[in-house]
Formats: structure tokens, C-alpha cells, sequence
């Protein structure tokens, strides 16, 4: 999407579906992280003015609603940094914050920068550096137009705090389009912080995208990630957009799954909704979801004669290497690989039928 000129401009469909994943995981993050920590942060690093044309809600306000309404007492200081470099979208921001702030409990802290993002956080980091302080926990959305202005080495000293993950829009669709164009070259060495994005420029279609998306996965994790998600916005046959989350925390992890599986904003129309894992792609927010790829990742990584405990298949769902999330393995996965005589199940205790207790070992065929 190119940059829109002037204060508000119409909101894209498929804008929607990234925010209504980051409401879904924000209901879980605010009540989970503010139980255990003093100060919780949560940083959008291009926020725009709040809104869109017609009066939809934009990130900053999705982000402040949750927690104005969320239903959890949530202890922890919540500090909100909206970082927009353009002035009246600042300034039409901050207007909106100021009628938020009542709403917001005694605790929370709104703030508003016009700075760039690139700039604000690389001095936010250096200082703590210069400190030797850690960042509070922290959940950093950035959402820009195009690829300009979210360095790897930003997101690397981000990532490099133990409690902080990432939410990253990663334009596919302009990215090829302009893939080629000497201009990008620095802009795209930046973001990924290396030049292997240069050897896919011979490669075409799904072969090029498999390649970027590998690549930065890769250099997430190199960043200090342990787990990196992406799902995807399609318009017909056509990759849109996809969303990339990074964190150290594989209970991060299992609960981004849960908020994308639990979204579905686009129903039957042109739009579609979907999450990737290598080359496998699932159709999300479905009503009957097909589980036959966690199956077959279920039996790829155990199947074989020993036995594994229920906490190590959970653990292996919960991790970026499926799809799926920790509440769709057992009654829908274990539950019929058991009737069907798929797995047998030792539980030195006595268990009813076709439940998976803690301290069972599950032996798949």
C-alpha cells in the first residue's frame, strides 16, 4: 500500500484482519504479563492518527480499548507509546487520546512521540545500554508502509530484551513488485539485515516468497527470537500482506496461534485469512478445521516406537513449528488417532477413556 496523503484516509479490508488479531492476543498479553511484572509496555511504532476516514478504530485505539474494557484486574502500570513521526496525525492522535484517558484505569500511561520509529527506539535502546537496564516487558507493533524504517538491528536490540516481542507487517506485495528497484537495495539490506535477499532476484512467484519468508524467519530468530509466526492476507489468489510475530516465550507463541485461529474477518468474500508454516498453509477461523497437517506433524516428530509424555506433544504444538495451538490436540487430534488405533496411551493411574491427564506417555503408529 503506498503512503496515503493528509491526516485520515480510508481504511484497507484487509487492515482489519491484523487488527483484530492483535485485540484477540492484547486480551490474553495484558492480564498474563501485567500479573507478573510491575510495568508492561505495549508500542506502536507507527500509529497514525488513531483513525481511519469513516471513524474506524486504528491500532492505538484497539490497543487502548482492550484494556479499558477488559474484565481482569490488571495490577502491572500499562504504558502506551505511540510513535508517529507525521505532525498532525501526531496531533489528531493525541486528540484522541485525551478522550480515552478517562476511560483507561488510574494506572495506565498514554504517550505520544512524533518521532520516527527508527530514530525513537534506536536512542531508547542506546540509553538502556548506557544504563545497563532491561526494557519491561513489551509488546512492539510496527505496521509501516512499505519496508523503510524497521531495521533488523532495531528489532534485534528489542528482541534482545528478555520480555519483548514483536508484531511486523511484512509487505510482500510491494516488496516484489519493486523487488529489482536499486532504491530498495538499502532499504531491503536494512530490514533483513543481510544481502541474501539478493539471491532470490532469479527466482519467480512462490519460489521468491518461500525464500524471503525463510530468510527472515531466519534472521528473526537470529535476532534473539526463539519462535516466529506469520499468517497471511490474501485477496482472491493474491498475497496481500503477512503479519511476522517474534518472541523468546513458547506460551507467546501458543497464544498468538489462539488469537489468529480465533479471527476470521473475512468470511466467504475476496479476502482470506491464512497462517503458514513452511509450505504448509492452513485455512483459518474456519468452523470445522481440518487437523490433518498437526496429524502429520504429530506423527512426523513421534512417530516411532518410544513413548512421550503428553507435556512434550504440548510443548512441540505450542512452538512455531505447527500452525496449531495447545487447545486443539487433544480432543480433536488424540482422541480419534486413539480410536482409530493410531496411539496407545500408559498412565500408571487409572484414566477415563480418551483423556490425556498430566504424566501419561502417548506411543504413535
Amino acid at each position: 500500500m503506498a503512503a496515503p496523503r493528509g491526516t485520515l484516509w480510508p481504511r484497507d479490508d484487509h487492515t482489519e484482519g491484523k487488527h483484530l488479531v492483535l485485540k484477540e492476543y492484547l486480551k490474553a498479553w495484558f492480564p498474563i504479563l501485567g500479573k507478573f511484572n510491575g510495568r508492561i509496555l505495549f508500542v506502536d511504532g507507527f500509529a497514525g492518527p488513531g483513525e481511519y476516514a469513516d471513524g474506524e478504530e486504528g491500532s492505538p485505539v484497539v490497543a487502548m480499548r482492550v484494556l479499558a474494557d477488559h474484565a481482569a484486574t490488571i495490577r502491572a502500570e500499562v504504558v502506551f507509546v505511540f510513535i508517529e513521526k507525521e505532525r498532525m496525525r501526531a496531533e489528531h492522535l493525541n486528540r484522541l487520546v485525551d478522550r480515552w484517558r478517562p476511560e483507561l484505569p488510574p494506572s495506565a500511561k498514554v504517550h505520544v512521540l512524533e518521532d520516527s520509529f527508527e530514530s525513537r527506539m534506536t536512542d531508547v535502546l542506546q540509553a538502556l545500554e548506557d544504563q545497563k537496564k532491561r526494557m519491561a516487558p513489551a509488546l512492539v507493533m510496527m505496521d509501516p508502509f512499505g519496508i523503510k524504517d524497521i531495521p533488523l538491528s532495531v528489532i534485534r536490540g528489542i528482541l534482545g530484551n528478555r520480555q519483548c516481542e514483536v508484531y511486523v507487517t511484512f509487505m510482500w506485495e510491494e516488496m516484489n513488485r519493486f523487488f529489482t528497484t536499486s532504491e530498495f537495495e538499502p532499504h531491503m539490506d536494512a530490514m533483513f539485515g543481510t544481502d541474501a535477499w539478493r539471491r532470490a532476484a532469479d527466482m519467480a512467484g512462490s519460489e521468491r516468497r518461500r525464500h524471503l519468508y525463510a530468510l527472515y524467519k531466519a534472521q528473526l530468530k537470529s535476532a534473539g527470537a526463539k519462535h516466529v509466526l506469520h499468517f497471511h492476507l490474501y485477496k482472491r489468489n493474491g498475497l496481500k500482506y503477512s503479519v511476522f510475530f517474534a518472541t523468546r516465550h513458547p506460551l507467546g507463541s501458543d497464544r498468538m496461534k489462539k488469537a489468529i485461529w480465533k479471527v476470521a474477518p473475512f468470511g466467504g468474500g475476496d479476502f482470506s485469512f491464512r497462517g503458514g508454516n513452511s509450505d504448509q498453509m492452513v485455512m483459518l477461523g474456519v468452523t470445522e478445521p481440518d487437523y490433518t497437517a498437526l496429524r502429520s506433524a504429530l506423527l512426523g516428530r513421534f512417530g516411532d516406537t518410544r513413548w512421550v509424555r503428553i507435556e512434550d506433544i504440548l510443548e512441540f504444538v505450542r512452538s512455531d513449528e505447527t500452525m496449531f495451538h495447545d487447545g486443539q490436540v487433544k480432543k480433536p487430534v488424540l482422541k480419534p488417532m486413539e480410536q482409530e488405533g493410531h496411539i496407545e496411551v500408559n498412565h500408571h493411574r487409572q484414566r477415563r477413556r480418551f483423556t490425556y491427564p498430566a504424566g501419561c506417555r502417548i506411543r504413535f503408529h
